[in-house]
């Protein structure tokens, strides 16, 4: 049987009243990026604190930091969003597991919590490898002139690091955007839900999941965009060349 491609489909009115099918797209692609904004955020403050634990002197932090690194990143993010949907209101008292289940918009919560907590793991081992690869007199030099420990890491170790690792969080946060897909399973209806509900109500598969594609693809080129021109202005001249 032949295809019957139809790319004006996107004009047409959507079943479900939210207007065309281009409508239903852009609803979905500005829930992802809602998503994934908020996840990133979570991300980087949660990687942070943890990256910074993990190259702390004192023994017990840097236990606590490889424990909360080894639990999200080695569990597929797919089995923890159903853990975080699932099984965390069925643990809680009735009362509280009631309340999150009848939580508006549960599964967009669910979902940035959930893969901002899977990303913060990554975001935390890039940062320790960026405070590694400084070198030991810097630490030494903020110690000398009498800088305490949350001094040193908060002016001179945290924003040499970051510069360092802009490349790489460049990719954890397309990495997050992407993750946002998963997210379909629990009912978050973002761009890739979108689309397979077009699919759904017109049947035109390929012209749906194209045009999904291609959103995600513009979506990516602006992060990339963006973070070169931020990491080209945190260049440190002599030392972090941007190209």
């Amino acid at each position: 049987m032949n295809y019957h491609w139809n790319w004006l489909i996107f004009l047409e009115p959507a079943p479900n009243g939210t207007g065309t099918y281009l409508d239903m797209l852009l609803s979905g692609l500005v829930l992802t990026i809602k998503t994934a904004i908020l996840a990133w955020i979570i991300a980087l403050i949660f990687g942070s604190v943890v990256g910074v634990l993990r190259t702390l002197p004192l023994q017990t932090a840097s236990w606590a930091g490889f424990a909360y690194v080894e639990f999200f990143r080695n569990m597929p993010l797919l089995v923890q969003l159903f853990l975080w949907f699932f099984v965390l209101p069925e643990l809680l008292p009735r009362a509280a597991g009631l309340w999150l289940k009848q939580l508006a918009n549960a599964p967009f919560y669910t979902a940035a919590i959930g893969i901002g907590l899977f990303m913060s793991a990554r975001v935390a081992e890039q940062l320790r490898a960026g405070i590694g690869s400084l070198p030991r007199g810097q630490k030494q030099a903020a110690t000398a002139l009498g800088l305490t420990t949350v001094q040193a890491y908060r002016y001179v170790l945290l924003p040499m690091a970051f510069r360092i690792i802009m490349p790489p969080l460049t990719s954890e946060f397309l990495n997050t955007i992407k993750n946002t897909a998963v997210a379909i399973t629990i009912g978050l209806i973002e761009l890739t839900g979108e689309a397979r509900s077009m699919q759904e109500f017109s049947f035109q598969v390929f012209e749906a999941f194209t045009a999904a594609t291609v959103m995600y693809l513009l979506i990516n080129i602006v992060v990339v965009t963006g973070m070169r021109l931020l990491e080209r202005s945190l260049a440190i001249p002599g030392y972090i060349t941007g190209k």
